[in-house]
């Protein structure tokens, strides 16, 4: 068994031009640093250890995650990057060979450095200390502590000159950033308008150096400056862009022909005084050739602007390999990419990318997220798993994309999703993608509310307009029950002139958590003059209707917000708003209602928040067989899905189990949801369901005392519940158990405080009716 990595006392190992020092988590070529992510280090450290033997990969993922599951593709990206960073190519595999069925071998002949090599290279990074431990006549010591010291100095005067001659190449700082303008095309040709400008946007952030202004920032900037958001973006409009966002530079790209050749011009202009920073020029042949000469033109431009060599090396995939070889693929994807930043309506061009170009991976990977935003979830997963499919033809930071999407929208593994968006972010620092992905769903669904704020924050770092950051630090603070906190998110950004659908949503959720009705209706007129808003608040409405009890005005808006996202032709949409509208019925007792409505959202999507809301909704309801079925449908289709393994199954399986009357079997298949429980699951349903199930088995079990703890936590989480129907249904639980456990005052309490939410309530509410029952009887002991 291989054991993890860990410290020990001076070693040093060497193979080829490669030197490596596990204490300082540091790998040199020919004394030049090479970047690694930690977890990439300690693969290289293992297979050192091991040096031509052969690592099972199972045994490589346990030294290296421990305490951790990862999927096999985590441990195959992070040996990818350590590949590239010991300079192999698919070809060639000179350090690191792959053994087929089994794992991977170091095949370099590894050297440990003796202590007293390693005390004399310690001194070349301390003058102030000598340690030669071999005894030797006084004369040759101080000849050796002379060598020692002249070679100290030749290497620091070499380290001097070196960051002398860096200092002097160095354009741009490290925290500098960079507004790219639209190309210059003076062809004639149409397939070089927005190609060649997302092609060099590609090239150029495969760097970890660079740090271009993105296109939601500058599409933001132009509505500030009086344009619209699909305006060109021209020198001048650029260095405007340039100088509003604090940048030091706007590059700024041509293309015109020669005779039957094309010349390809790249300059960098300083925002300050229009200085030209570089200037990069080269000629090409023919039409076919451009995106290879874009490629060479950017490597030199990177290395010009201030980058390490070591850097382009290790990120410098070429661009027809990053994307496509077809430039009317990437022509293609290029106009579905800027029109789904304006307006959303890209969906065309990027299924014509993909449609020249099947292996075009980043095109499937976008269309990916372009489904999942519009809730079309089965189209999503399998863009994503294309795009997965096809992650050799990435760039290496696209390839973290990538993966991260293919974790979140396919499989669903959030820990995996997690894992890859931490790598991302340390490879590449000044990336606000990572940060603004892991102040989201995969931190929010697993309760982990303080961490994805504090993600959220590191997006506004890199980028103060990225409007979703604010959306997640806002709801975020929601979760938490901070809403005066939330308030002042959602006026920093309005302060910015940010304004997306999600604010107004999270508005109206503070509202209803504040029980302020002119508040709601005041977002609910405002949304309603946006486009699509109609929609949305429509099923906002039915949710507030339905958690005061007024089921009947519920029914008539959700049945509208069904209707409307039909009419829009979204019908997965449609189908969780319809999922949604089942659970309520179900929880209010009304079976045959919630059995209807199940059908019909399952009849529209197949989506798993869907499946799972149907599922819950026909167990409810005494439709035990169908709700199995669809329980085994979801463990089937998404075995590696966070929340469903650790949240739906756990709560289907749950209330089979009660429907048999087995409370404490319901009780043992909720003990998996327990890391997961007050997670904010989707918008439409599910949050708390493990606690609130949990709840009803202690019911079930005569044990008011726990049943209570549990309702009450229902309580306590007000903001990660919201609106839906169990928020309400959890006080008349908690007067139940406190009947239960024989405390009549405390009964008696929770159960007023049901009757006053539910004081305009539909009288012939199943529910209802039951708690004033037992309210009478409770009274009459």
């Amino acid at each position: 068994m291989i054991t993890s990595p860990g410290q020990r006392a001076k070693e040093l190992y060497e193979f080829g031009p490669f030197r490596v020092d596990p204490e300082k988590e540091t790998l040199l070529r020919e004394g030049e640093p090479v970047a690694l992510t930690p977890k990439t280090f300690q693969i290289l450290l293992v297979l050192i250890r091991h040096n031509e033997e052969v690592v099972t990969k199972d045994d490589l993922m346990k030294a290296v995650w421990p305490d951790t599951f990862v999927e096999e593709a985590n441990l195959s990206r992070n040996i990818s990057m350590l590949r590239k960073a010991l300079g192999e190519t698919a070809q060639d595999h000179r350090y690191i060979v792959t053994v087929p069925g089994r794992g991977y071998r170091l095949v370099e002949n590894v050297h440990l450095i003796p202590d007293q090599e390693v005390n004399i290279v310690a001194a070349t990074h301390s003058i102030v200390h000598v340690d030669v431990k071999e005894s030797r006549p006084w004369p040759w010591r101080w000849l050796a502590v002379g060598v020692v010291i002249l070679l100290v100095g030749l290497l620091v005067g070499m380290g001097m000159w070196r960051r002398f001659l860096a200092h002097r190449r160095t354009v741009l700082g490290a925290r500098d950033t960079v507004v790219l303008a639209d190309f210059s095309n003076s062809t004639g040709d149409p397939v070089f308008d927005e190609t060649l400008r997302e092609g060099l946007v590609i090239e150029l952030e495969q760097s970890p150096f660079l740090s271009l202004i993105s296109d939601q920032r500058i599409r933001h900037m132009l509505g500030l400056m009086g344009h619209s958001a699909d305006a060109r973006i021209t020198p001048e409009i650029a260095r405007g862009v340039c100088e509003r966002t604090g940048s030091a530079a706007v590059l700024e790209g041509s293309i015109a022909p020669l005779g039957s050749q094309y010349v390809l011009e790249l300059r960098a202009k300083s925002c300050r005084n229009g200085d030209v920073l570089d200037q990069e020029q080269v000629q090409v042949a023919k039409k076919e050739d451009v995106l290879n000469a874009l490629g060479q033109i950017s490597k030199r431009f990177r290395e010009r602007l201030g980058e390490s060599l070591t850097t382009i090396q290790e990120h410098n995939t070429p661009l027809d390999e990053a994307t496509t070889p077809s430039l009317e693929a990437l022509e293609a994807f290029s106009m579905g990419w800027k029109l789904h930043m304006t307006s959303g309506a890209g969906m065309p061009f990027l299924q014509r990318a993909v449609e020249i170009d099947p292996n075009f991976a980043l095109a499937y990977s976008t269309l990916g997220r372009a489904y999942a935003d519009v809730e079309e979830g089965d189209l999503s997963v399998a863009s994503s798993t294309r795009a997965w499919q096809l992650r050799d033809h990435a760039s290496d930071r696209e390839k973290f994309a990538i993966d991260a999407n293919y974790a979140i929208l396919a499989t669903g593994n959030l820990e995996a999703a997690r894992q890859t968006l931490d790598a991302w972010s340390q490879m590449y620092p000044r990336d606000a993608l990572p940060y603004v992905m892991l102040s989201g769903y995969p931190n929010k669904a697993a309760g982990r509310f303080e961490e994805a704020i504090a993600e959220g924050r590191k997006t506004i770092e890199l980028d103060p307009d990225f409007a979703i950051a604010y959306f997640n630090i806002a709801v975020n603070n929601v979760y938490l029950n901070r809403l005066d906190e939330a308030e002042n998110v959602l006026r920093r950004a309005a302060g910015r002139g940010l304004e997306i659908d999600e604010f107004l949503m999270l508005e109206y959720d503070i509202a209803f958590l504040r029980g302020d009705g002119a508040g709601m209706e005041r977002v609910a007129a405002r949304a309603r003059q946006r486009s699509g808003g109609e929609t949305w608040i429509s099923n906002k409405e039915a949710f507030a209707l339905a958690y005061s009890g007024r089921l009947q005005r519920a029914r008539v808006m959700s049945r509208r917000a069904v209707d409307d996202a039909r009419q829009q032709v979204m019908p997965e949409r449609g189908g969780a708003w319809e999922a949604a509208a089942s659970i309520r019925e179900a929880l209010f007792g009304n079976a045959a209602e919630a059995r209807t409505r199940a059908l019909g959202a399952f009849a529209l999507s197949k989506d798993r928040e869907v499946e799972y809301c149907a599922a819950y909704a026909m167990a409810l309801s005494g439709e035990t067989s169908q709700a199995q079925g669809m329980a085994d449908d979801l463990a089937r289709r998404f075995p590696e899905n966070t929340v469903v393994r650790f949240s739906y199954l756990p709560v289907l399986r749950a209330q089979l189990a009660l429907n048999h009357r087995d409370a404490a079997k319901a009780i043992e298949e909720l003990q998996v949801a327990a890391p997961y429980e007050v997670g904010a699951a989707r918008d439409f349903c599910g949050a708390l369901h493990p606690v609130y199930v949990r709840g009803e088995a202690y019911l079930a079990m005569a044990n008011g005392q726990l049943a209570a703890a549990e309702f009450q936590k229902i309580l306590d989480h007000r903001g990660v519940v919201g609106s839906e129907p169990v928020g309400a249904l959890a006080q008349l639980g908690l007067g139940r158990a406190w009947a239960l456990a024989g405390e009549k005052g405390k009964a008696m309490s929770a159960y007023e405080d049901f009757f006053e939410l539910w004081k305009s309530a539909d009288s012939e509410i199943p529910i209802l009716k039951r708690a004033r029952a037992e309210y009478l009887n409770l009274e009459g002991t």
